[in-house]
């Protein structure tokens, strides 16, 4: 049995896959009467691919990574989701967060009542790989590490994640949600190195795909399989295969989009630095920025009054008094620098 035979739940390793009609046969038919379809060609009648083989072909060829090595997700939150039912047993077993940090980790956890725990980061957002490593123990089964950190805009420093590979008892997840912003930085180039390792990214940033709900998940062939395992059989329907595949054939405009986006958040920042309620602009690798302001509500409330909506992190541990604000266009930005030039309480 190998190690990571041995982080999954029993039931789990020994749960027999539902076995999808389109599943069942290798080769290319020209009749299908396998499947219970409706015959008449509407575009849609016919179920998807269940494995997603040409996105994950195309995906491959980008990533500098095998199909294999592939699970798409309804969204990150599949991904997570999954990752807690395959490796946690409820009751028994906890996943380590490191706040201030994305929720849905915490949420996926409490909806398959698995206790989370906490280990804070530092106040420059970097983990205390010595405090995790203390928490962790023999039910400790997922790590999740935001790297680039929401909400704080930051990376992780790599040194530290390989600490906590090398030490960490079960899986480390490296959330990339927004790695397109700093791609030199991913950590699925330690795929190899790491086999317990998940590096989750998204077409939902810089791809500009949020509307189509597609997660990617990067890992060993064998955590792979356990994805394969419990995933509902169709869970990427056909609307999202054919719109992914679409626009990952348009590399050129996502690297034109994030070029400009990063330029303009340089931007934005500049600005903010200069508005007399911005105590602090958070550095920022990411399509967001992290502003800590005199009034965060009452700036709030202001700015969605004029029709502008940012996102209020004031109560988010180690992000007192702080809004995040996500970059938007040339226009929409220069809607809330006048904006913020006409706060009446500055």
């Amino acid at each position: 049995m190998s190690n990571i035979d041995l982080l999954v739940r029993d039931n789990i390793r020994q749960l027999k896959p539902y076995s999808s009609a389109r599943s069942e046969f290798s080769g290319t038919g020209q009749v299908f009467l396998d499947a219970n379809e409706n015959p008449y060609e509407t575009g849609l009648n016919r179920y998807p691919d269940p494995l997603q083989r040409e996105v994950k072909e195309k995906l491959a060829a980008i990533k500098g990574v095998r199909p294999e090595q592939i699970f798409l997700g309804n969204g990150s939150d599949e991904v997570i989701d999954l990752a807690i039912r395959i490796f946690c047993r409820p009751g028994t077993d906890h996943i380590i967060i490191l706040p201030p940090t994305y929720g849905m980790y915490q949420v996926g956890a409490a909806i398959a009542d698995v206790e989370v725990r906490e280990v804070p980061l530092f106040p420059d957002f970097q983990p205390d790989v010595e405090a995790i490593l203390t928490t962790a123990n023999a039910h400790s089964k997922l790590l999740f590490i935001c790297h680039p950190n929401n909400p704080t805009g930051n990376l992780m420093d790599t040194r530290a994640m390989e600490t906590l590979l090398d030490g960490f008892p079960g899986i480390v997840v490296i959330d990339e949600a927004y790695i397109d912003f700093a791609p030199e930085y991913s950590m699925v180039k330690y795929l190899e190195k790491y086999p317990k390792l998940i590096v989750m990214q998204t077409l939902s940033k810089a791809w500009g795909l949020a509307g189509i709900r597609m997660g990617m998940a990067f890992a060993s062939d064998a955590i792979i399989d356990y994805y394969n395992k419990v995933k509902p059989p169709y869970n990427i329907n056909i609307l999202t295969q054919e719109a992914a595949l679409k626009e990952l054939e348009r590399e050129d405009q996502k690297a034109a989009w994030v070029e400009e986006l990063i330029r303009t958040r340089e931007l934005l920042a500049a600005a903010l630095r200069e508005m007399p309620m911005v105590k602090k602009v958070y550095p920022s690798e990411t399509n967001f920025l992290l502003v800590q302001v005199t009034d965060p509500l009452g700036l709030y409330q202001y700015l969605l009054e004029q029709g502008i909506i940012v996102r209020d992190r004031s109560r988010v541990l180690l992000c007192d008094g702080s809004l995040r604000i996500s970059i938007g266009t040339a226009s929409e930005n220069q809607q809330l620098i006048s904006a913020l030039k006409e706060y009446p309480h500055a």
